[in-house]
């Protein structure tokens, strides 16, 4: 049976990725100095306000230097969003900072110690999944929604006078046959803050071929099919139109809805949290899985038991999909990596300044290195020889 599916993602510029974007500022500038810090940065934005919560961790010599520099980098990187608005500009926000130690019981739990490794930062499930929809292995249609918004804010950005504002959102509506694969567009739906002197032609104009640009062929749609701001209207945007939170957009991060997610939100969050790491590990198998061939798609979960190194369950599931069976797919999976918080930061070079990038547009489905080195190592598939040999 034939179906419709549809995923959304937002843009940088959107108050909760802005909010994103602010927690793992912090968070990268605690591993430039520190790479074992920890952190849990939590941040809200409002009408000209930066609020941020959590707990830190880092050595004395050098939290004084971090906490001092804080403030003008959450400044810079709203200004590279691209926020000068009356109501909310990067230079004028009042920022307030109530990080604060780390609990003394979860450090007790992470820290390793004379007869124990160290152990996870949190109990909690979490999921990976890859299938060969496209070519980056992700759904296509969080793929194409996540892309189109990309592509709008580079548009944006290279006009110094452009009528488009940081905050947009974007959803696609894919048609799926009844083997499941996606054979075209049933809707796509845009909506992009703009300054109060364009009209609906002009915003159409500019945004209609960075959709069709991103599209496969014939795939690109018209007419009713194509709404750019439904509402007619969209001037007042970002933390002036609507507060943001750290953490809100779960499903924009990980897979628009075509896989389960564990619940646990990935920025601000330093990598013992395996909220964050152990989700990376898992797309990071699931990728491998899908690109050494041995299905077409892929779900992994992993479990953790705060304080516990070894993850309590490992699941996979080739829906039927498989070249193998899963329980030997599942096998191969632990003998190809270690899979402690440690094991996974060792392997996937976790311990550095590399996740502000991460913050808009995905954290899955980008290129190994693209924003730098250390960046999206997770989307690497370096795992495919290994792979093939554990399941001779």
């Amino acid at each position: 049976m034939s179906y419709i599916f549809t995923s959304e993602s937002v843009s940088e510029g959107h108050p909760d990725k802005l909010c994103d974007r602010v927690s793992d500022t912090v968070l990268d500038l605690f591993l430039k100095y520190e790479p074992e810090a920890r952190v849990a940065c939590e941040t809200l934005a409002t009408t000209n306000r930066v609020v941020l919560a959590g707990e830190v961790r880092a050595s004395e010599t050098k939290l004084e230097q971090i906490m001092a520099e804080i403030e003008p980098a959450v400044r810079a990187a709203v200004k590279d969003i691209g926020y000068e608005q009356d109501a909310f500009h990067h230079a004028h926000f009042e920022f307030q900072n109530y990080l604060h130690e780390q609990s003394s019981d979860i450090a007790m739990g992470v820290d390793s110690g004379d007869n124990k490794d160290e152990g996870a930062g949190d109990q909690g499930l979490m999921f990976g999944y890859a299938c060969d929809e496209t070519d980056v292995l992700m759904p296509a249609a969080i793929h194409y929604s996540h892309q189109i918004l990309k592509n709008l804010a580079t548009v944006r950005k290279q006009d110094a006078d452009s009528i488009l504002g940081p905050d947009s959102k974007s959803q696609i509506s894919l048609v799926y046959d009844d083997q499941g694969w996606p054979t075209g567009v049933h809707k796509v739906v845009l909506s992009t803050q703009h300054h109060e002197r364009a009209t609906k032609a002009d915003i159409l104009a500019l945004v209609t071929p960075v959709i069709a640009d991103v599209l496969p062929d014939g795939w690109m749609v018209t007419g009713d099919d194509l709404l750019v701001n439904p509402t007619g209207q969209f001037i007042i945007g970002g933390p002036d139109g609507d507060t943001g939170l750290t953490g809100r957009k779960i499903i924009v991060d990980t897979y628009g809805g075509a896989a389960p997610h564990g619940g646990g939100a990935f920025s601000g969050k330093d990598p013992t949290k395996v909220d964050r790491s152990a989700a990376y590990a898992s797309r990071y198998l699931a990728k491998n899985v899908v690109a050494a061939g041995l299905a077409s798609r892929c779900t992994i979960q992993i479990a953790y038991a705060i304080g516990v190194a070894e993850p309590v369950s490992l699941y996979a599931n080739t829906h039927g999909t498989g070249k193998i069976d899963d329980q030997k797919l599942q096998d191969a999976l632990r003998d190809c990596m270690d899979l402690t918080p440690r094991g996974i930061r060792q392997h996937l070079g976790m311990n550095a300044p590399i996740y502000v990038p991460t913050a808009a547009y995905g954290h899955f489905g980008r290129t190994a290195g693209e924003a730098g080195p250390g960046s999206f190592s997770w989307e690497a598939t370096d795992l495919v020889g290994a792979l093939n040999s554990a399941v001779r």
